[in-house]
């Protein structure tokens, strides 16, 4: 059983950075897509960001511009790094990897605090 782990969740205020991580207990260098999605208190599960390898990248209009996702192959690690951050960013955040072989993981999530 593929398992992947964030971290990097915590309480910052507005207008600061986070960056989050996703460690997985396999290999992602022939993943088929990765993505970060967030779900805040009172409400459904959302896409945050999700890149394939066919070169497709989306983001959702509320993060453009101030989220990025990225990875790291050597070190099984997809990271979201997330600037001027608001309060409405608050939530939980949930890591997710769709390999090649049509094999997928969630991480169990980890939460992001932006306030004064």
């Amino acid at each position: 059983q593929v398992q992947l782990v964030e971290s990097g969740g915590g309480l910052v205020q507005p207008g600061g950075s986070l960056r989050l991580s996703c460690v997985a207990s396999t290999s992602i260098f022939s993943i088929y897509a990765m993505g970060w999605y967030r779900q805040a208190p009172g409400k459904e599960r959302e896409l945050v960001v999700r890149s394939t390898s066919g070169g497709n990248l989306n983001y959702a209009d509320s993060v453009k511009g101030r989220f990025t996702i990225s990875r790291d192959n050597a070190k099984n690690t997809v990271y979201l790094q997330m600037n001027s951050l608001k309060p409405e960013d608050t939530a939980v955040y949930y890591c997710h990897v769709h390999w090649a072989s049509n094999m997928n993981a969630w991480g169990k999530g980890t939460l992001v605090t932006v306030s004064s």
